[in-house]
């Protein structure tokens, strides 16, 4: 193997370790401890589904300067970052007192989470430009198969140590994990890779990209797509035992799908195109969500969440495909964190936030939910469609 394809392997293994924890405190933390912080702190599931909110608003706040610094640091220093971030959060959640103790970690927790999920999805892609859809698949198979494998294990460490305890051996493991992949995670310079001179003369900045339809299409299917995903996050654990059946296998089964799928996704978006995956993975979402209240038995419920899962998983794998070769590599990590505006401040709001509210306010009546979550994967499929035949019209 020659030395720089060895560097780009081992960069994209760096990229890949230092998402494991962020995808895990994304999708699976929230959903395993939701019920738990229900009867600790005494509130309902819309207190509890703002958790997510919080989160996705850090997201949006931090997600552009993450990529920002990026571009004048390294990968390695937004690990850093991100890991000191991360540490302040869990150190926050061992000591609180309250619901609004969980809203700040989550807060903090995912300010760190965006050093490293939106560097390291750039770095890969960097290191690979000819296949930034298998590159881009990879990271978020990681980010996005991590709470499936991980939640399980943690919430054994919950049944056997408590609490507190398992947030100290989080601490430490998320520390120790983070060190090892900044090792081997490094941004690539001018003699490292095929770098497409011509390509990178046609880089838009963040300014171009705000003035084109493409960047604001790929907006708005964040805002409906992005809300309808993430709501099973903090719906799924508290709609399985409404049944009788496993959270924790419904909340994994979602995780599964979404992180197995990437990998493929990202893999075929660079042979058919990410556009035409993403229609028909968001068409599955609604599907599912449409047909969820009507299911009562727990494997038929895990097939209906892997199917929003496949939804979701395809929407985070085939954004940076495309906004990359909308937009160029150049400053794609400032313009993904403008994306991200959609999903933490517009779709964390319409989707945890609102779901939460709503089954309260109903009594938890899960068939309004579960349809206006089918309507936006629906909005979300026809607007890629419209994205889709864009770029054909181009060519």
């Amino acid at each position: 193997m020659k030395n720089g394809n060895r560097k780009a392997v081992l960069s994209l293994f760096g990229c890949c370790m230092s998402v494991i924890w962020a995808g895990y405190l994304a999708f699976g933390y929230p959903g395993m401890m939701g019920t738990y912080w229900q009867e600790k702190y005494d509130v309902g599931a819309a207190e509890t589904g703002s958790v997510v909110t919080f989160m996705l608003f850090a997201l949006a706040v931090s997600m552009f300067f993450s990529g920002r610094i990026h571009m004048k640091l390294g990968m390695r220093k937004c690990i850093l970052i991100g890991t000191v971030f991360i540490a302040a959060g869990m150190l926050i959640l061992m000591n609180g007192k309250s619901i609004y103790s969980v809203y700040i970690w989550g807060f903090v927790t995912n300010i760190g989470c965006s050093f490293t999920y939106g560097p390291g999805l750039t770095t890969a892609q960097q290191w690979f430009p000819e296949r930034r859809g298998l590159a881009s698949g990879i990271v978020n198979f990681v980010f996005g198969i991590s709470a499936a494998v991980l939640s399980p294990l943690w919430n054994n460490v919950m049944e056997a140590a408590g609490y507190e305890k398992l947030n100290l051996i989080l601490l430490i493991s998320i520390a120790g994990t983070n060190i090892i992949a900044m090792l081997f995670a490094a941004t690539p310079d001018k003699t490292d890779g095929p770098e497409d001179e011509k390509a990178a003369q046609n880089d838009l900045t963040t300014g171009q990209a705000l003035r084109t339809r493409d960047f604001w299409l790929i907006w708005i299917i964040w805002v409906f797509m992005g809300a309808a995903g993430i709501s099973m996050v903090s719906l799924s654990k508290s709609y399985a035992l409404s049944l009788g059946i496993s959270g924790i296998a419904v909340l994994s089964a979602f995780n599964l799908v979404s992180g197995c799928s990437r990998i493929v996704v990202g893999a075929l978006s660079d042979i058919i195109g990410g556009e035409r995956i993403g229609v028909i993975a968001f068409a599955v979402t609604a599907a599912g969500y449409a047909l969820l209240p009507y299911i009562g038995t727990g494997a038929a419920v895990m097939v209906i969440a892997g199917c929003v899962g496949f939804g979701f998983g395809t929407l985070f794998t085939v954004t940076g495909p495309i906004a990359s070769g909308r937009f160029g590599l150049r400053y794609f990590g400032m313009i993904y964190g403008l994306i991200f505006t959609a999903y933490g401040f517009i779709g964390g709001i319409l989707g945890p936030a609102l779901s939460g509210m709503v089954l309260d306010i109903t009594s938890g009546n899960y068939h309004v939910v579960f349809g206006y979550l089918a309507v936006f994967a629906f909005i979300g499929a026809a607007l890629m469609y419209v994205l889709q035949r864009g770029s054909k019209s181009r060519a």
